[in-house]
């Protein structure tokens, strides 16, 4: 089997795996399961710097982004959508699916969305009901500085709905700090765990907006609604995925206690986008590079298939090409999660460079 050097989904450690592999129980009629899904969510909240509540859903990351947009979606509002990258594009689709108008705000997939140019735009128009922004656009490896750009959106009392479902875990979110009022992540990343479970915060002024709607959320799986009251009324709005949820809880203490994990991926995307370089390659992009993925530029006289083919076959690496926008264009290495580590880093590396090595 070849070893995941992808940006998701991502190798997962023994301790969670084990965890899946748990006895289960009802988890609709098993009191003590509510507890236990509970205390899941709280650490969510507690990683995320975040007093806010967090939501487990059983589905894919893009389940999340699809359940914000759900649900703070009415026919007619209009809804910023901050577009530098493929996933950024995208949220346009999940607006107008539920009946919104989305604006596009289209800079340089190149560059980090500036936030004085974005500052500059509001006040010329600032009538939207959220706005929408990726931290870390998994397609190329943009990062966008959320910090600074979703209390802009609230000066003007935007809502925000934040994709980090790449960035999450390996590079530090301050949820309440940075006023983030849904925060959507996914299992598969930097988490570490299994495909399947998505996870959101929601703020009060979000959790407002949703009920003072005029209309009902044209979902039941994506309402996040259905979730608000769970606890205290001992109902799931669907059977959650036990074992899954199982393995989400060791993957979370995992994080919690490894207090150097941030800086690891800094320093380690560093040592990647430096080895790059130095070697004669070219990283996409000119700022805002993410601490989680890097893309590299696949250079002339090659094409991203047989630098993929060649890196698998003898160094025995899977690496990630692109797709949209950038198909055939950049090829992908996750050093997050379980990858950010500096064996496995430099390993990559190397196994890349000598097949890259071939186009000169």
């Amino acid at each position: 089997m070849l070893k995941l050097m992808t940006p998701g989904p991502t190798r997962v450690r023994e301790n969670v795996r084990l965890a899946r592999s748990m006895e289960t129980t009802n988890p609709d009629l098993d009191l003590t399961f509510y507890d236990f899904y509970k205390d899941t969510c709280d650490l969510i909240s507690q990683i995320l710097s975040t007093k806010n509540p967090s939501y487990i859903l059983s589905g894919e990351g893009i389940l999340g982004l699809e359940a914000a947009c759900a649900s703070l979606t009415e026919p007619g509002d209009r809804v910023l959508v901050l577009d530098n990258g493929v996933f950024g594009r995208g949220f346009a689709d999940f607006v107008r699916i539920y009946g919104g108008e989305p604006v596009l705000y289209t800079t340089d997939y190149e560059e980090e969305i500036d936030p004085e140019a974005l500052a500059g735009y509001l006040e010329q128009d600032h009538a939207f009901k959220y706005a929408t922004v990726v931290h870390c656009d998994t397609p190329s490896g943009r990062r966008n500085p959320i910090q600074e750009i979703c209390p802009l959106l609230k000066q003007y009392g935007i809502l925000t709905v934040v994709d980090a479902v790449a960035s999450m875990f390996g590079e530090k979110i301050e949820a309440d700090a940075w006023k983030l009022d849904i925060l959507c992540g996914g299992s598969q990343k930097a988490l570490s765990a299994p495909i399947g479970l998505t996870f959101v915060t929601v703020s009060e002024d979000a959790s407002r907006a949703m009920h003072e709607r005029n209309t009902p959320i044209a979902s039941f799986y994506a309402n996040l609604l259905n979730f608000e009251t769970y606890y205290e009324d001992k109902w799931f709005p669907y059977t959650m995925p036990v074992s899954d949820i199982y393995g989400l809880y060791f993957a979370l203490k995992n994080v919690i206690e490894d207090p150097g994990i941030y800086q690891r991926h800094q320093e380690n995307a560093d040592y990647v986008r430096t080895a790059i370089r130095n070697a004669g390659y070219q990283i996409y992009g000119n700022s805002g590079y993410a601490n989680t993925v890097t893309a590299v530029v696949v250079p002339e006289g090659m094409t991203a298939e047989e630098i993929l083919t060649g890196v698998a076959e003898e160094s025995g690496i899977m690496l990630a090409g692109s797709f949209d926008t950038f198909a055939g264009k950049l090829i992908r290495i996750g050093h997050m999660g379980e990858q950010s580590n500096a064996l496995d880093v430099k390993l990559t590396v190397e196994a890349l460079l000598k097949v890259l090595s071939k186009s000169k």
